[in-house]
């Protein structure tokens, strides 16, 4: 198994380390956070060092992957790519083994597929992006860097999700839509019921 290093230790990567763990691919050998949480415990992976010494864990051994939630803003998981990057970082590519992900899609480095994801032919993720649990990418569609497709969203066939975008939960998008960047697409709600049924 692999050398991985998370950065970021909230509740997406506790989310992330389940998916990692299931897959059996990468071992989890430290997670990366603000200063004063270095020492601290995240299901069992400890926090060995802040942002500002990422430098010193980057080797050939080791691979990254970027645990920090998009929800508000993907500024943040962008900054830390783009450092990845100088850095010439390994970026891990994460797959649910609990997903499907076509063999003639296409899936970026450093993006999470989490479980129960489906992914169809001829669908493009590319990097530093996160496909949520029960997520539908449909066949032909296109999502660009820096992305975060919620939980239960679907995008259907043919739609380009442009650049540093996020698709909230159970947002539909409809077929051969372009969603411009930077787009914020709120998570639909359910209806609550007007009363109880007995």
């Amino acid at each position: 198994m692999r050398n991985l290093i998370l950065i970021g230790a909230g509740g997406h990567c506790r989310s992330c380390i389940d998916v990692i763990e299931q897959e059996k691919k990468y071992n989890i050998i430290g997670l990366i956070d603000l200063k004063e949480k270095i020492g601290e415990n995240v299901l069992g992976y400890k926090i060995i060092d802040s942002d500002d010494n990422i430098n010193k864990y980057v080797t050939p051994e080791n691979n990254f992957l970027i645990t920090i939630g998009q929800i508000h803003s993907p500024v943040k998981r962008i900054e830390l790519y783009d450092l990845l990057k100088n850095l010439k970082a390994n970026l891990a590519t994460i797959i649910s083994p609990l997903a499907y992900v076509s063999k003639h899609a296409i899936i970026g480095e450093g993006t999470i597929i989490m479980h129960h994801a489906l992914v169809n032919a001829n669908a493009r993720i590319g990097n530093n992006c996160i496909v949520n649990s029960k997520a539908l990418i449909e066949h032909d569609a296109v999502i660009k860097d820096n992305c975060h497709i919620s939980t239960s969203a679907v995008i259907n066939g043919g739609t380009v999700i442009e650049n540093n975008t996020f698709v909230g939960s159970n947002s539909v998008v409809v077929q051969y839509t372009n969603i411009h960047q930077n787009s914020f697409i709120k998570a639909q709600k359910l209806a609550k019921p007007e009363k109880n049924i007995k």
